[in-house]
């Protein structure tokens, strides 16, 4: 984007139907949303797709057993950086009742604010099987091209396994809830 003409969207102008400039490119984006989107469509995808299925945006307990019940093979919690609805809950809030529900049935995984390691341990403590990480790498993209990409993805690798040795731990399958402090972080019990 930085190399085009007037620091426009030139990876979709262009190269999109029907978006030749910055005004067509914002009618575009406004179709992308499918306000029309139900579980009855999730039901038609897994019928027609026995692949893996995975369902991102994930906010509510209710919305997380739903997933389960129409097929899906894991989920993602989801805020959506909080891009999509100004002052919705934060991933990292939701995780735990998620997990609780359902994270024995299915994998759940994490998406929110991942920017190191330490972000990493505190969503796997919380119960995600995985966690999505797109800030910390597009950081060392913009940096370093390829090599950024390696070297954030090594940086945050580093910062997890430090942050695993200092809570005692050197495998992260061991890692659970009891690593974390007390009002610190969402649902974090006080020891007593």
């Amino acid at each position: 984007m930085s190399r085009s003409k007037h620091r426009t969207f030139g990876n979709i102008v262009g190269h999109v139907a029907d978006v030749k400039d910055i005004r067509s490119l914002s009618s575009w984006t406004a179709e992308q949303f499918d306000l029309g989107l139900n579980w009855d469509l999730i039901k038609q995808i897994r019928d027609y797709w026995q692949g893996k299925l995975i369902l991102k945006g994930i906010m509510e307990v209710e919305d997380a057993l739903l997933a389960l019940e129409y097929g899906a093979d894991a989920i993602v919690v989801s805020n959506h950086g909080d891009r999509q609805l100004d002052g919705a809950l934060a991933s990292i809030e939701a995780l735990p009742a998620i997990v609780d529900a359902v994270g024995d049935r299915m994998e759940v995984w994490f998406d929110g604010g991942i920017r190191g390691g330490q972000d990493v341990l505190r969503a796997w403590a919380l119960g995600a099987k995985g966690t999505l990480i797109g800030r910390a790498y597009i950081y060392g993209l913009g940096a370093y091209g390829q090599a950024g990409v390696k070297r954030s993805l090594e940086i945050i690798h580093k910062e997890l396994d430090v942050s695993m040795a200092f809570c005692g731990h050197t495998q992260l399958r061991h890692v659970g809830k009891d690593i974390l402090v007390a009002h610190t972080c969402p649902l974090a019990q006080p020891s007593n």
